[in-house]
C-alpha cells in the first residue's frame, strides 16, 4: 500500500470537505493514510500569506463556496457560530489522542464533526470539555510533550513545502525526488490519478513547474 499523509487543521472547512470525501475519491487505490494535524496559522505566517477568512471579500466568498460545495457533496457541513477561531485546543487534543501524536481517522472525524456539524461554537469551553471526555486522550493536551509534538508536525510540513491545508502528500516517485503535494479539497481526484499510475505525472508534473519568473510584484 502507498503511504499517504493528510495534513490538516480543523479550522479549515476545506479540510473537512476533503476529509469526508477522501475514501470515495481514492476508492480502488491501494493506500494507507496518516493524519497529521498542523497549525495553519504557522504555515501562513511562514510563507507570508493571509488566510481566506482574513480579508472581507475572500471571507464572504469562502463561506458561500463552502456552503455550496457541502450541498453538492452531500455533506452535513454547517458553519460554526463564529469563524475563524483559535484551533489550538483541538489540535492539541488530536495530538494527545493519537499514538506518536498521530490521531486515527475516527478521532479526526469526531473533531471535524465538533467544528463543522450543528453550527455551534467550536471553542465553547463546555463543548470542548465534553469532546475531550468523549475522546479520552492518552496524554494531557496541555502538556509540554503534546505542544512540542504539534510544533514538530508543523515544522515537518514546512520542511516538505506544505503551504496550506488540506494537503495530501504522496511519496517521492524516485530516490532523491521531493514528495508530491496536492493542495486543496479540489485536488483529490488529481492525487487519485497519481496513485493509479496516470502517465501524465511521469513528465508533466516536473515540466509544468519549470517556468521562468517574468515579473515580481513590488511590496512596501
Amino acid at each position: 500500500m502507498t503511504p499517504v499523509t493528510f495534513w490538516f487543521d480543523p479550522v479549515s472547512p476545506y479540510a473537512c470537505l476533503a476529509f469526508e470525501r477522501l475514501p470515495h475519491a481514492l476508492a480502488g487505490c491501494s493506500y494507507a493514510v496518516t493524519y497529521r494535524p498542523v497549525l495553519l496559522a504557522a504555515l501562513l505566517q511562514h510563507w507570508g500569506q493571509l488566510g481566506p477568512a482574513e480579508f472581507a471579500p475572500k471571507r464572504d466568498w469562502t463561506y458561500r463556496q463552502v456552503a455550496w460545495l457541502a450541498r453538492a457533496q452531500g455533506s452535513a457541513l454547517q458553519l460554526p457560530a463564529a469563524h475563524p477561531f483559535n484551533p489550538l485546543p483541538l489540535l492539541r487534543l488530536l495530538v494527545a489522542c493519537g499514538r506518536d501524536g498521530l490521531p486515527s481517522r475516527r478521532q479526526c472525524e469526531r473533531v471535524f464533526e465538533h467544528v463543522w456539524h450543528g453550527g455551534a461554537a467550536a471553542d465553547d469551553p463546555a463543548r470542548l470539555a465534553a469532546l475531550t471526555a468523549a475522546l479520552a486522550p492518552a496524554h494531557d493536551p496541555q502538556c509540554a510533550a503534546v505542544k512540542q509534538a504539534l510544533r514538530a508536525h508543523t515544522d515537518a510540513a514546512l520542511a516538505r513545502g506544505v503551504f496550506g491545508v488540506p494537503t495530501l502528500e504522496l511519496p517521492p516517485p524516485r530516490d532523491g525526488a521531493a514528495p508530491r503535494l496536492f493542495f486543496g479539497a479540489d485536488s483529490l481526484d488529481m492525487a487519485a490519478a497519481c496513485l493509479r499510475g496516470d502517465p501524465w505525472f511521469d513528465t508533466a508534473w516536473d515540466e509544468v513547474a519549470r517556468r521562468p519568473v517574468g515579473a515580481t510584484r513590488r511590496t512596501g
